[in-house]
């Protein structure tokens, strides 16, 4: 077998799903997308070893689809940074080519959909009642 470096599953574990249905509960608030932002297949792992490669340095986290990396284990200190990557799931889901093209023509530094990703993160929380 070949040794590779393993990610730290934090994978539907309770405080994930949690971390995930709050984070969900701040963006389908505000309604940027026709349709909310489905969640049932994200999935959220701690992979600190990949933000210490020279390209992911400058990022606490990072997603690829349905997938969100975080380089803390800790979800519940995360919140803003898991709303702004779950933000970016959801523009995916209705963007799927032109989100991720955006960082050819944009970058990272004047993307609207980093801009759009950091405004929710930001907006105030819901709670739930």
């Amino acid at each position: 077998m070949h040794s590779r470096p393993r990610l730290k599953r934090v994978l539907r574990s309770e405080s994930s799903g949690q971390a995930l249905e709050r984070a969900k509960r701040q963006l389908d608030a505000l309604r940027l997308y026709p349709a909310a932002v489905r969640i049932d297949r994200v999935r959220i792992l701690s992979a600190p070893w990949l933000f210490r490669l020279p390209w992911f340095r400058r990022f606490d986290g990072y997603t690829m689809w349905n997938l969100i990396l975080l380089r803390a284990r800790e979800l519940e200190a995360n919140h803003a940074l898991i709303c702004h990557e779950l933000c970016h799931v959801w523009q995916m889901q209705h963007h799927p080519l032109r989100m991720p093209l955006s960082y050819l023509r944009f970058g990272y530094a004047h993307n609207p959909y980093e801009a759009e990703a950091r405004r929710a993160a930001v907006s105030p929380p819901v709670t739930s009642s």
